[in-house]
């Protein structure tokens, strides 16, 4: 990090605490805390909803993902501006004119209060979970930087979310989401570029984009219909549909923030701008990744991108390592050469068999790569992937002073954004849907702002002390995005038929939905288990929130019927 860096840096934390302090100055209850008494614009939700799910697992997990994969996970948002369209016309009008503080409110009045407690507990330990995700996600990048380990960095961004969180209100920090947003925006245009920048001056970015094609880098479509392939064009239209709806329709994270609205109209409208703003976003962070691939093509990359895990792996087998590091050598010069001859073959007559080359020529690269990645995983002795440290390495071995730091601060807001809003989240549903419900029974009298001002803050640092101990075990899950993608579609979809029961069938499966939502979360943990103990591969992950809310719809309607059934026959008797 360079002086310029550093600048940048702290300007935009004198930007956020600026804004923070400003705009969440006088919270006097909890309306004011937890809904910002109910008064943002619907420019302001659209943002700050979209800045709570571009977490910094969207810069720096998406493009260690595309990198990898390539673009095929753009799939999964296909299904996302149907989402918004059925839950602007179905559920937010439901929330918006019942007038609650959280989303399972809503349950007790249709479905009774063990359904609205079930659910609510099912969010809690579903987003502690992904709340842990978004926090280690950062600490990658952190831990490049300074060179510090990134359990230190964990407790660190843990920490300081935690303690900002709960000093502000859903006033200041949606206010601060919507500068961090811009500056998240600002960052992925600039990463899209800097990658552009950095190749070969002989490299056109059509030939880029050319070599990236050949390896599969850039495929977006496929429609093949095997459940067990995670992206696809139908597991995305539907195990990705009933994802965006669990997501964005029961998820209090994000009901939260267009609860806060002025009016139902701009409630609606922060999910239409999200329909259409997501999408293009999500394509630029893909393509980024997919374009750094590219990139090291003919800048040698490290052998292991966590510098960390390759020092430790060179020390404990130094001869393996040396010789495996030859070999990659050797195939990566060989790779670069045929990358080269590709690139400048457009329309010659020897084309197809320099592709069949440099296809071949990168597949011994990843071979050997991926050798050494499984020699890190013994040296640990737990599964271990470094796509997470693609990115950042790129960033600073690689990036100009002022780009870094710019670069830096969109990781920072993107991850600040995400657990503010989590941890605000998981505080409102503990104090409102658990802690006044309980306390209630046995207090007689209203309680006071200021009791319940301090409840929601002690709500925080409880879950922002349990989010950052989970965050220490996240690095041995892969892939980040696929991580908090994996971690919600367990609970997504019972939670999704929960609402669908109450809001649909009101008279016939909502007063059962507490078994259902049960049955709904047998089904979706068998059917992860099951294929596991069997040793079988079983369907994606994202088909779970369609097995969730389909089994939880089912076992409600099939339950009310059996009840509807004993109650006329005890009528008769």
């Amino acid at each position: 990090m360079q002086p310029l860096d550093w600048i940048v840096v702290a300007a935009y934390f004198g930007l956020i605490i600026t804004v923070g302090y400003w705009t969440g100055r006088g919270n006097r209850g909890l309306e004011d805390y937890f809904l910002a008494r109910r008064s943002m614009p619907w420019y302001a939700m659209g943002l700050s909803v979209m800045a709570t799910q571009a977490s910094a697992i969207t810069l720096v997990g998406t493009t260690g993902q595309a990198y990898v994969d390539g673009m095929r996970f753009i799939q999964i948002y296909f299904a996302l501006p149907i989402a918004m369209v059925i839950l602007c016309v179905t559920l937010v009008p439901l929330f918006y004119r019942a007038r609650v503080f959280t989303a399972y409110e809503y349950l007790e009045q249709r479905c009774g209060p063990h359904t609205r407690s079930l659910t609510s507990l099912l969010f809690l330990f579903g987003r502690a979970l992904s709340g842990a995700v978004v926090i280690y996600a950062p600490s990658v990048v952190l831990s490049v930087v300074f060179s510090l380990d990134e359990t230190l960095t964990i407790l660190i961004i843990g920490g300081f979310a935690t303690i900002y969180t709960a000093l502000g209100g859903m006033r200041a920090v949606m206010w601060v989401e919507t500068w961090q947003m811009l500056i998240i925006l600002l960052g992925i245009l600039f990463c899209l570029g800097s990658v552009i920048w950095g190749l070969p001056e002989e490299v056109s970015l059509g030939e880029a984009l050319r070599l990236a094609g050949s390896t599969g880098r850039l495929e977006t479509l496929s429609f093949d219909t095997d459940p067990r392939q995670t992206y696809t064009v139908w597991t995305g239209l539907l195990g990705g549909l009933f994802l965006m709806l669990s997501y964005f329709g029961c998820d209090q994270s994000q009901v939260q923030r267009y609860l806060t609205g002025r009016s139902l109209r701009e409630s609606r409208l922060s999910l239409i701008f999200n329909a259409f703003a997501k999408l293009p976003v999500q394509f630029v962070i893909l393509l980024t990744g997919a374009l750094l691939f590219v990139f090291y093509q003919f800048e040698r990359p490290p052998v292991l991108f966590d510098p960390v895990t390759l020092a430790e792996t060179r020390a404990a087998q130094p001869e393996a390592m040396a010789a495996m590091e030859a070999r990659y050598e050797t195939a990566f010069a060989e790779r670069r050469t045929a990358a080269l001859d590709y690139a400048e073959a457009d329309g010659v007559s020897s084309e197809a068999a320099l592709k069949e080359r440099y296809v071949a020529a990168d597949l011994a690269f990843q071979e050997t790569r991926a050798e050494a990645v499984r020699t890190a995983a013994e040296v640990k002795g737990e599964p271990w992937s470094d796509t997470n440290h693609v990115f950042p390495t790129f960033v600073f071995t690689q990036l100009p002073p002022g780009v870094v730091g710019l670069i830096l601060i969109a990781v920072l807001a993107a991850a600040m954004s995400t657990v503010e809003s989590e941890l605000s989240a998981l505080s409102t549903a503990s104090v409102v849907d658990f802690y006044r419900r309980f306390r209630n029974r046995f207090v007689r009298g209203p309680t006071s702002d200021r009791h319940d001002l301090i409840a929601g803050r002690i709500g925080i640092l409880f879950w922002g002390t349990v989010a950052t101990g989970a965050a220490l075990y996240m690095g041995r899950l892969g892939s980040a995005v696929e991580a908090v993608n994996r971690v919600g579609s367990f609970f997504y979809g019972p939670i999704l038929g929960a609402f669908v029961l109450a809001a649909v069938f009101p008279n016939r499966g909502a007063r059962r939905a507490f078994p259902a939502v049960l049955c709904g979360v047998a089904a979706v943990w068998a059917a992860d288990l099951v294929p596991r103990a069997l040793g079988i591969e079983g369907v994606s992950y994202l088909y779970y929130n369609l097995i969730g809310t389909a089994v939880t719809v089912g076992a409600g309607l099939a339950l009310g019927r059996v009840a509807g059934g004993d109650a006329r026959e005890a009528g008769t008797r």
